[in-house]
């Protein structure tokens, strides 16, 4: 028998893609076809990819031609891959002419000739729609938002909302957007808004963004409320919108690999979770207001948690609260949170320094992410044999904002209302959780 290996993204399925897979079958008996994750894709600097990894995977499968689909995840995986399945032939379009001439040490390598006229680049640039977004808030996240959103396509910033004329009308000159204080007015000129106003007045813009049939991305927290997280992803599901939580470390590329790697047993059993995250602040400051939602837990619990609960799922068990407060917000906040068969814990400071690491034990091994593990580009797969210990790197470009903008953009174009790197139940349970402390539910103060 002989094996033919190829890879390609096949972003938006086109006749080209067919033509390849189909002239790559010919070359053997049987076709093993590579398909690029979304966070390879990601950390080659491909943001523009308009259908995720299963989409793009079931579109493979459809053709006929793939006696086998894997997933390409990392650089160096095509020579693992040919010594792994025995591979007699790579593979691949003739634009890549010389680029993978060393695989010849490997198996035979062959460039195919490419269908002309037409490519995934070309289909995007000829159906892209670009949304208007405009941006509700005028502060730090919101000051560096607008140049993350030059990098992705379909995503143009035209406007900005804030009650206070002063500050709207200083950032619309700072980066040449409109400037509104009245919703009605802003809302109108938009296809999507970009909620970066304080904590406790996301539930309203969002509410009142989606009633007038706006897509929405919130920054975090969402919300403050388990019901209000409910409902607003109700709203938006009636409404046929998208409603995405702009958790940045849960669309960077490093992060979703950490979940796949766990999630494939790699350390075993997941026994226990520990994320830490602090930032020293002083004031006057938004974190500082009890007014705002200040406090660390308000302020850094929706990463944290959200590593938790995408690492050992929805159903914990018990959750207990313990505070240090100062000034009406709590500087430092533990919480440990219990599961049938594991625990975790989170500690967030703002006037109290913490590590800021993550540490994933399980029954093989644990993951090790140095600070600040939620702007990762390394984390290390450690085992009690040091020998078998593995380094992982990818590229986190930007202020990583890009990748939240990029799958809301590829949500709202493709019609999906859930994205499995941080999906709607998975936001309200976090949204639950910081309800619980809010209403000092097992809380205890230092």
């Amino acid at each position: 028998m002989i094996k033919v290996i190829t890879y390609g993204t096949y972003d938006l399925l086109h006749q080209g893609h067919i033509n390849l897979l189909r002239r790559a079958k010919e070359l053997g008996d049987y076709l093993i076809v590579g398909v690029t994750s979304d966070s390879y894709d990601q950390g080659r600097g491909k943001l523009n990819t308009r259908n995720n990894v299963l989409e793009r995977v079931e579109a493979v499968k459809a053709t006929g031609y793939a006696d086998e689909v894997i997933i390409e995840d990392y650089v160096g995986q095509k020579i693992d891959d040919i010594q792994k399945y025995e591979v007699d032939i790579f593979a691949i379009g003739s634009d890549w002419v010389g680029k993978f001439d060393y695989l010849n040490e490997y198996c035979k390598v062959v460039y195919l000739p490419r269908t002309e006229g037409i490519s995934s680049t070309q289909l995007r640039a000829e159906t892209q729609q670009t949304y208007r977004l405009g941006v509700i808030g005028s502060g730090r996240i919101a000051r560096r938002f607008v140049p993350e959103t030059k990098v992705v396509n379909g995503a143009e910033v035209v406007s900005v909302l804030n009650p206070d004329s002063a500050a709207a009308e200083a950032f619309a000159r700072e980066f040449g957007l409109q400037a509104f204080t009245a919703f009605d007015d802003f809302i109108e000129g938009v296809d999507a808004v970009y909620i970066a106003s304080p904590h406790p007045t996301h539930y309203a813009y969002a509410k009142r963004a989606l009633e007038a049939g706006k897509h929405v991305l919130c920054e975090i927290p969402l919300v403050l409320s388990g019901a209000e997280a409910r409902e607003l992803y109700d709203l938006a599901e009636r409404k046929k919108l998208v409603l995405l939580e702009a958790s940045k470390t849960a669309f960077c590329p490093a992060f979703n690999h950490l979940v796949t790697l766990v999630k494939s047993g790699v350390i075993g059993d997941v026994v226990d979770v520990k994320a830490s995250l602090s930032k020293m602040v002083a004031p006057p400051t938004r974190e500082l207001d009890p007014a705002q939602a200040g406090g660390a837990m308000n302020e850094h619990a929706p990463l944290t948690l959200l590593a938790i609960i995408k690492i050992l799922g929805r159903d914990y068990t018990h959750v207990d609260f313990y505070s240090k407060v100062e000034n009406g917000v709590d500087i430092y906040t533990k919480a440990v949170i219990s599961y049938p068969h594991a625990t975790s814990s989170i500690t967030l400071g703002i006037g109290v320094k913490t590590e800021g690491n993550l540490v994933i034990s399980g029954t093989k091994g644990y993951i090790y992410v140095p600070a600040p593990w939620w702007l990762t580009d390394f984390f290390e797969v450690r085992f009690e044999d040091q020998a078998k210990n593995k380094k992982f790197f990818y590229s986190y470009d930007g202020e990583g904002l890009r990748y939240e903008i990029q799958e809301f953009i590829a949500m709202i174009i493709s019609g999906r209302r859930s994205s499995y790197k941080l999906r709607r139940r998975e936001s309200v349970t976090i949204a639950e959780i910081i309800d619980k402390f809010n209403n000092k539910e097992n809380y205890t103060e230092l």
